[in-house]
């Protein structure tokens, strides 16, 4: 597609969703859980079309020669399919933040001040091969009253597609406007380079999801403000104070569950002093599971399987059935491999101790922190939120899984009496 008619594209999707963003900043509470709770119906009864729409995804993407992870998180069931309509209903059941005030005073002056929570505006989601970000994005977008233009990955268009349509039918449903919820039709890459560079006018926030690549570019070449995280090198570590078959279960689930998502485990740290029972069972666990192990003198000496692990695996975000793992002495010493290597992302402490877990969900400075659970429950929908756009490693606005608190501003409303400053 030509750059005039990309910019002519752009420029239409972005006035329209300005529109829609104004009727949807002042959309009752009711309007907008109809239109999610229809969505969620036309899921459901469009299943069959949905599932038609990812199979040809998944046939370009295997003649693409497309890796298992990428398969992996491409792929739809029938189980996906109801989690996506169900998510929906989670987010229309949430309390909508429009509208609340947050906090309120009077000064001596006599003039009375709320905080209220108002929408950001028009949302820009760009994405990559989930096609569940289509709805998850959508939905969030519309319960915190914001406009929202999707552009998701090329790989997964046909599914981005038919879920989208799920979403028009539930806005029409609603009598809200179409554009409301856009998806960019064009797979051009210059539509996501108009995104960030030309659309300024229109677009309040970006938000991409995806792998470091996409992430960076957008961080990089953005005019508007971003959320989002460059990467999820996430870390469990097992203290000396840890249940063994507690740690294994966890390690395991952390690194194998799912290794594609960004909340999987990438390092393994173990204490010294519980090296000798604790570390070789964990190694061989991740190694039956078909997990590479890349360890250091230590971890290879407790199982002739582990390769050797260079400086780089440290910093590595493998989204695939490989980790790193070091013994490390005691937790300040994990605490500090994770300053050092780290993304700021998710980090996991299996203890008995209660002290040492909270030293350590104190002092570690990462998105989210757990004691005694898998990394695997960094997701928004785990947290209650519904649903997620993304996980947050920024340190101003939002932080952690982006739901639809995250998803607003505020601004301040004042009355008065008469009054004038002197």
């Amino acid at each position: 597609m030509s750059t005039e008619r990309i910019s002519e594209l752009m420029e239409g999707l972005g006035k329209a969703a300005t529109r829609a963003a104004a009727t949807l900043a002042l959309a009752p509470t009711a309007q907008k859980n109809a239109a999610l709770e229809a969505a969620a119906a036309a899921v459901r009864e469009r299943s069959g079309e949905i599932l038609t729409a990812n199979e040809r995804d998944l046939a370009a993407a295997r003649a693409a020669k497309v890796s298992g992870p990428r398969l992996e998180r491409l792929k739809l069931d029938a189980g996906r399919i109801e989690a996506i309509a169900a998510s929906l209903a989670t987010v229309a059941a949430l309390p909508d933040p429009i509208g609340t005030t947050t906090a309120e005073w009077q000064r001596p002056n006599g003039l009375r001040i709320q905080r209220v929570v108002v929408p950001i505006g028009v949302i820009g989601i760009i994405f990559e091969s989930r096609p569940n970000v289509t709805t998850d994005a959508g939905a969030l977008c519309l319960k915190s009253g914001n406009a929202a233009l999707l552009r998701g990955g090329s790989e997964s268009r046909h599914s981005n597609a038919a879920l989208h349509a799920c979403l028009a039918a539930g806005l029409g449903a609603a009598d809200l406007p179409a554009a409301c919820v856009q998806l960019v039709p064009s797979t051009d890459r210059a539509a996501v380079g108009y995104m960030l560079a030309g659309m300024g006018e229109y677009l309040d926030l970006i938000v991409p999801r995806g792998g470091r690549t996409l992430v960076a570019r957008v961080q990089q070449e953005a005019r508007v403000p971003v959320i989002g995280h460059l990467e999820g090198n996430c870390h469990v570590y097992v203290d000396r104070d840890a249940d063994l078959a507690m740690a294994r279960t966890i390690a395991l689930n952390a690194k194998m569950r799912r290794t594609g998502i960004c909340g999987a485990a990438e390092t393994l740290l173990v204490d010294r002093a519980c090296a000798a029972t604790h570390l070789a069972p964990i190694v061989r666990d991740l190694l039956q599971a078909g997990c590479e192990v890349r360890g250091d003198p230590t971890v290879q000496q407790a199982d002739p399987r582990v390769h050797p692990a260079s400086e780089d695996d440290w910093y590595t975000e493998y989204l695939d059935a490989i980790i790193a793992a070091r013994v490390v002495d005691g937790v300040d010493a994990a605490i500090e491999h994770i300053a050092r290597y780290g993304s700021a992302h998710t980090e996991s402490i299996v203890t008995g101790n209660q002290a040492t877990a909270e030293r350590f969900l104190q002092r570690v400075d990462s998105a989210i922190v757990l004691h005694n659970a898998s990394t695997q429950f960094a997701d928004g929908a785990e947290f209650g939120m519904g649903a997620e756009i993304g996980i947050s490693t920024d340190r101003f606005h939002a932080r952690g899984p982006v739901g639809v608190e995250q998803l607003t501003s505020y601004k301040y409303v004042v009355r008065g009496a008469g009054q004038i400053r002197p």
